[in-house]
């Protein structure tokens, strides 16, 4: 930990030399109530994973109601605020033969609940341009990130300090003690220690905008009897004319093991590992309406790459992450994607990406693991009209392995997701 201190305070004080410190947030606000908003997102989601042996074939459709509440902050050198939030979700399907674990929580009787529901609060404070707040809290970091892939999003409870006092430079350090799953009514319902719940997580790290085209990162975590990981970023973005572009991303994580059974029969071959690092370069060259993007992706060290383990379902920010993270042992994987939007063509809103991905070289107990996955997303989001904003979105994915990967718990399957979202502004 001692080293990414160093390096964050080392990013800040590169970033101090180049740049003044941006007016103050806090001098700017307008009061509680006058910055204060309150949203209403209404979520229909369907999902449809079909196993190709014909077994645990799930499917579920869901309504969630996600309102969410910013307050501003009070005047004065510190302000303070309240932020809440409240969801709702209601299993629209028939019954336990429909039911997906990652939707809806299953009861005593192993059915699935018909109904979930939570509530949330934090309160903050600022001081210039950095904010502290402490409760439930929904972040979006490399190395703590919460899923908002199904119906509900997932939470955690701590404390969070953002601090954006430089200009392009924002620094993060975190506390959490506890998560609420996106198919739970609890705010402690992880499965990651020993007890069968979060017992913490620590966060610290920040990223730089060095110029318009430049942008780097680096965090630094530890989940308490789980992991430790480090992370690193860099992305480059070379204009090459009006409309064409050529950006190149780079990710790594390396993640030290406290719990060496937690990659056992998961990742690898099966063997005790206590270390792993995954990388990802992607190249993306961008001309119009059209962009065409080529990765490349590899996993080293006695273990694959584990997340979700106390740290979020979304902490995994690397290029070949669709259904597959393409992230056990030793994998070796290669992406080729096209992406389309149709602005350009009279249909603004509409947006089409598609993606393929190989992956082999992996380290299992029959032999060499290999899978594949043919990927495919729509878009379009209503531009005016009473409906603006009204999203709808299908992806699929078609996923195939081979038997050694297979009998490692990785089956072939083809998967549909469709979400409808309607955001409104109440405040």
């Amino acid at each position: 930990m001692k080293v990414m201190k160093w390096s964050v305070m080392a990013l800040a004080v590169a970033a101090g030399t180049s740049q003044m410190a941006v007016a103050s947030q806090q001098s700017e606000s307008k009061g509680f109530v006058e910055d204060a908003s309150l949203d209403l997102l209404l979520r229909t989601t369907y999902f449809n994973r079909d196993y190709k042996d014909g077994a645990g074939d799930v499917r579920s459709l869901g309504q969630g109601f996600i309102t969410t509440f910013e307050s501003g902050f009070t005047q004065g050198t510190i302000g303070v605020g309240v932020d809440a939030f409240g969801l709702l979700g209601v299993r629209l399907d028939g019954g336990s033969g429909y039911s997906y674990p990652h939707m809806f929580e299953r009861d005593d009787n192993n059915d699935p609940e018909r109904d979930l529901s939570q509530a949330g609060v934090a309160i903050k404070a600022q001081l210039s341009n950095t904010v502290i707040k402490y409760g439930d809290q929904m972040p979006m970091m490399p190395v703590l990130a919460h899923d908002d892939s199904r119906l509900l999003p997932q939470s955690f409870t701590g404390t969070l300090i953002t601090s954006n006092e430089i200009e392009g430079l924002e620094l993060n350090a975190g506390h959490f003690t506890a998560d609420s799953s996106m198919a739970s009514s609890s705010h402690d319902a992880g499965n990651y220690s020993p007890d069968g719940t979060l017992n913490s997580i620590d966060v610290l790290g920040g990223s730089y905008q060095f110029t318009d085209n430049l942008s780097a990162s680096l965090y630094f975590s530890d989940v308490e009897d789980i992991y430790e990981k480090k992370y690193a970023n860099l992305n480059y973005v070379m204009p090459l004319g009006a409309e064409q572009a050529l950006s190149l991303d780079f990710n790594i994580y390396k993640t030290k093991y406290d719990n060496e059974s937690i990659p056992n029969n998961f990742f690898g071959d099966g063997t005790v590992g206590d270390d792993n690092t995954i990388w990802s370069l992607a190249a993306k060259y961008t001309t119009g309406a059209h962009a065409f993007i080529l990765a490349h992706q590899r996993v080293s060290g006695e273990a694959g790459y584990a997340y979700n383990l106390g740290d979020g379902g979304s902490a995994i920010w690397v290029a070949n992450s669709y259904y597959s993270d393409f992230n056990w042992k030793d994998e070796r994987s290669w992406q080729a994607s096209y992406e389309l939007d149709f602005s350009s063509f009279g249909a603004p809103g509409l947006f089409w990406k598609t993606a393929y991905v190989y992956g082999d070289n992996i380290d299992v107990a029959g032999g060499e693991g290999k899978e594949r996955e043919f990927f495919n997303q729509v878009q379009y989001v209503v531009q005016s009209g009473p409906a603006k904003d009204l999203s709808l979105k299908l992806r699929n994915s078609i996923y195939r392995s081979n038997g050694a990967l297979r009998d490692a718990g990785s089956p072939d399957l083809n998967e549909i997701r469709a979400f409808i979202e309607y955001p409104l502004s109440i405040l």
